[in-house]
């Protein structure tokens, strides 16, 4: 199978199957001597782990990542790193009633059309399980980021019909959905509550401001910042839209009011009065917040009766066992944020040979010596 590798200098190719002995990623091109354990990874993964909440599924994972290569006294040699979590808690023969038909709003058929062959047990790649390699992987891009002075914050903007209409970073880690809104939290989980005795499932919205952006990172034509941006945010299964600075509303917008205008900084600096832009200008970074937002489907799998047809192109009506979220969005903010980190971490290292007058600094600088005397064959 191609296509599961992202990126250029800074890539990332993960693995693995929903009901398989486990899943991870290798990263290629993360820089030596970053200092970095299981610790630092499991930060992240622990918040996209199953079993948090009524409002997550039930099954029971510790997702506990194993750092396999790349690693060596606490530090990244520059050689690939690889990380490992093995699932322990898989139910196949919950999926053995759907072996043989295609589950509406997955990607049942359009696997076995691609390949004539599909891994049913919980939907194999295609399963949001392999998005725990995406957010190991999105750890070290966010530690690099850390270094820079470059912040991620990344939270539920709606669910359903509740939108936050306030921001309180202190209150996103305080409720289970992941809310910056404590008054939205609340409604949203009433709505799910809702959904849930209902049988059924809800939608969202993830936002993501990505802090301290130094400008003109991206490229104009064909490696976009927020093309890039749009295409790795995409490429997780659920999201089916994606917005950067004032979105879908710029087609109502005029000129005046969507231009962006220019102005001096305190420290000499250039920026602007407003950021409808989102923080990208021709795609290239501006040095304002970049700000983008994922829509996320609702959970196709759902407790309710369902039509679709198997594959012999029987009509049948189907009911889905298995343990499933009622709502994809706030387990998959985590994720958002470690794709927004890995795009950014490297277009930043592409940026490095931009500028011939970069490239003369950095090989001008005076070599590290080294002792004669352990020059030599062994």
């Amino acid at each position: 199978m191609a296509g599961s590798t992202f990126g250029t200098l800074f890539q990332i190719t993960t693995w693995g199957e929903s009901h398989g002995p486990g899943v991870g990623v290798v990263v290629d091109g993360c820089p030596a001597g970053l200092s970095l354990c299981e610790e630092d990874i499991q930060k992240f993964l622990d918040r996209r782990k199953p079993g948090q909440s009524r409002y997550a599924t039930p099954r029971k994972e510790d997702d506990a990542v194993k750092i396999l290569s790349g690693v060596f006294e606490g530090k990244t040699t520059g050689t690939p790193v690889s990380l490992a979590v093995y699932n322990e808690n898989q139910l196949s023969k919950d999926y053995s009633d759907i072996a043989s038909c295609y589950r509406p709003g997955h990607a049942d058929y359009t696997f076995d059309q691609k390949y004539g062959f599909r891994d049913y047990q919980g939907g194999g790649r295609s399963s949001g399980r392999e998005t725990i390699g995406r957010v190991a992987a999105g750890a070290i891009a966010v530690k690099i980021l850390q270094q820079l002075g470059i912040t991620l914050t990344t939270y539920t903007k709606s669910i359903g019909p509740v939108v936050c209409r306030s921001f309180d970073a202190a209150v996103i880690g305080e409720n289970p959905l992941y809310m910056p809104d404590a008054d939205a939290a609340e409604n949203a989980q009433a709505y799910l509550d809702a959904c849930m005795a209902e049988q059924n499932s809800s939608g969202g919205v993830i936002e993501c401001i990505i802090s301290g952006m130094p400008s003109g990172i991206g490229d104009p034509v064909f490696e976009k910042l927020d093309a890039n941006l749009a295409k790795a945010i995409l490429s997780i299964g659920a999201v089916k839209g994606f917005e950067i600075g004032d979105g879908f509303d710029v087609a109502k917008a005029t000129g005046k009011s969507n231009n962006d205008a220019f102005c001096p900084l305190p420290d000499g600096g250039v920026g602007k009065a407003s950021n409808h832009a989102g923080g990208i200008l021709g795609g290239m970074s501006d040095g304002s917040d970049i700000i983008l937002r994922a829509a996320v489907k609702p959970t196709p799998s759902i407790a309710a009766s369902q039509q679709t047809v198997n594959s012999l192109g029987e009509e049948i009506s189907i009911r889905i066992r298995g343990r499933h979220d009622p709502v994809i969005v706030p387990r998959a903010v985590v994720v958002v944020e470690s794709m927004a980190a890995i795009t950014i971490v490297d277009a930043l290292f592409a940026n490095m040979s931009a500028r011939m007058d970069a490239v003369s600094d950095f090989y001008r600088r005076k070599p590290p010596q080294c002792d004669p005397s352990l020059i030599g064959f062994r």
